[in-house]
């Protein structure tokens, strides 16, 4: 316990005791100072699984809110159509097969036959066209049942991405039908990493780049720098990830610019659409200045403490304070390494002082 008083005879004349007061050394150590803003989650990749072919579902092959895996079946049309189609078109290409077949004998026997005056110039050019036209037909037909397969296989509505499905938004028995004006079936949303969306404001952003080009901060497209993140309900920053995206230009009307960080999600506690609070790095690390914050006090525009001197009396000392870092004040000016700050007690210092 310290003694604080202005003047040691009024106050022992106002009280048997010295008021008794709590004082704190400075404390000076190596800090960085973090910035600090609200973001959202949003998936890295979130794809919307639309109908290719037109049909009645048949079957939905997953349960509401199940992780999937690229390539999985989740719902299948009624494809007996597209089955019959592409039979059709199987055996198209295998009548057209048969037809070249035909055409090239042909061809070939005018072939051995134009220079003795057998056939007719224009019947070999018949021939030969009548080749070339079938090894076309075999071409189309190919094509045709190339598209017939692929329609067949569109009945079987897969996952483009590993992730997790949404419910079902059409079920078995409905008409679905393809096109521009194809119903939504599910969304499926990747699922191992998350982005944080997040705006920082010009001046923030303007002394990044400040920090950038005096070789204390990171590269000046931000890449890869590091930062913190907390949920609502969570203490701190619990979770770290890195910026991988920083926008081209500023938004006029909010005046600020839009950045975004890569954080894991392995554990799967992060689904888009979740507040986040973001904090980055502000500084390079330096060494600071740092006071419990209640021993600040005000006088008009002026920030001051009162600290112990040797003769262990309290004394005014005006101070420049900065940002909160690691639960403490920096005191940019105003205190040395050794002072001791009053945190607990002031208002007997006040009564001590009025009685002096």
């Amino acid at each position: 316990m310290l003694l604080a008083s202005c003047d040691n005879s009024a106050a022992q004349n106002a009280a048997p005791q010295a008021p008794a007061v709590s004082a704190a050394d400075v404390v000076v150590k190596s800090i960085s100072q973090w910035d600090s803003f609200n973001g959202r989650i949003e998936a890295v990749e979130s794809v919307q699984l639309r109908p290719r072919v037109s049909g009645y579902i048949e079957k939905v092959n997953y349960t509401d809110g199940q992780e999937v895996k690229k390539g999985e079946v989740l719902f299948t049309i009624d494809d007996r159509t597209y089955r019959a189609a592409l039979e059709q078109a199987q055996a198209t290409l295998a009548r057209a097969k048969t037809q070249a077949s035909l055409a090239r004998s042909e061809a070939s026997r005018t072939d051995k036959l134009i220079n003795t005056n057998v056939v007719s110039r224009e019947e070999w050019e018949q021939r030969r066209s009548a080749a070339t036209q079938a090894q076309a037909d075999i071409q189309a037909a190919q094509a045709a049942v190339d598209a017939a397969q692929l329609n067949l296989d569109f009945t079987k509505v897969t996952a483009p991405i590993d992730g997790r499905a949404s419910r079902a938004l059409i079920t078995s028995g409905n008409l679905v039908t393809a096109g521009d004006s194809a119903s939504v079936l599910t969304t499926v949303v990747s699922q191992k990493t998350v982005y944080v969306y997040f705006d920082v404001d010009e001046s923030t952003y303007l002394h990044y780049q400040n920090l950038a080009r005096s070789g204390q901060g990171a590269a000046s497209n931000h890449l890869a720098l590091p930062v913190e993140i907390g949920l609502v309900g969570e203490d701190g920053y619990p979770h770290q990830g890195k910026v991988d995206f920083l926008d081209n230009q500023l938004t006029p009307s909010t005046g600020t610019i839009r950045m975004r960080a890569l954080l894991d999600n392995t554990q799967r506690q992060f689904i888009p659409g979740l507040f986040a609070r973001v904090r980055l790095p502000g500084s390079a690390e330096f060494q600071a200045t740092l006071i419990d914050d209640k021993a600040v006090l005000t006088d008009q525009d002026r920030k001051y403490v009162y600290i112990v001197d040797k003769d262990g009396k309290a004394q005014r000392r005006d101070i420049k304070p900065g940002r909160l870092a690691a639960g403490l004040r920096i005191v940019q000016q105003g205190l040395n390494p050794g002072d001791k700050v009053i945190v607990e007690g002031l208002q007997k210092v006040f009564m001590a002082r009025d009685a002096g």
